[in-house]
């Protein structure tokens, strides 16, 4: 599958970010549309991803931008756990350890897919200081290596005004539990 837009897609996307950026400016203050877009302009790869996030009900939105790689970083800013992307393992190994009722993709590999990275813990708690996200959903997280050496992955909600984290085994799969993402441009 290619990985570019057609120009009306591109017209679209920009048209959904540009709106999504102006009616949340608490996400991203400081921070002007006209260099997100002509960074994004540079980059279709990016675009593309950003689409994917889109397509999957991740509402991608600027949460900031690095300071030291100078790079916009995107996060699915869905009060939800995006739609498109539940009902899914962990990883590629926990869906293959599954003997029957397999799910139909796992985090990680749909990330890798859409060009994206799973939030770490600290990233998750970051997205909830702009917003009250997860509240009925919860999403994979960036799990360590010894925890999923063990078999298990982690994952977040916000319960009660609190950030809980959570251990489930990776091959565990709910239809309220899906991931959110990143995007650096």
């Amino acid at each position: 599958m290619a990985k570019q837009l057609s120009p009306e897609q591109n017209e679209a996307l920009f048209s959904t970010l540009k709106t999504r950026f102006e009616k949340n400016l608490n996400r991203h203050q400081g921070l002007d549309w006209a260099p997100v877009q002509t960074k994004l302009e540079g980059n279709p790869e990016k675009l593309w991803s950003l689409h994917a996030m889109e397509e999957t009900g991740g509402e991608p939105d600027v949460v900031g931008l690095d300071s030291k790689t100078g790079e916009y970083i995107f996060y699915d800013c869905s009060l939800e756990s995006p739609k498109g992307r539940r009902s899914i393992c962990y990883d590629h190994e926990a869906l293959e350890s599954r003997k029957e009722n397999k799910p139909d993709n796992s985090a990680v590999e749909m990330a890798v897919d859409m060009g994206i990275e799973l939030l770490t813990e600290e990233e998750y708690r970051a997205l909830q200081q702009l917003g009250k996200f997860d509240a009925k959903t919860s999403s994979w997280i960036t799990t360590p290596p010894d925890i999923r050496k063990l078999g298990g992955a982690i994952f977040c909600d916000f319960r009660y005004g609190k950030v809980f984290v959570y251990h489930n085994g990776a091959e565990s799969y709910y239809g309220s539990r899906g991931f959110r993402g990143l995007l650096r441009v």
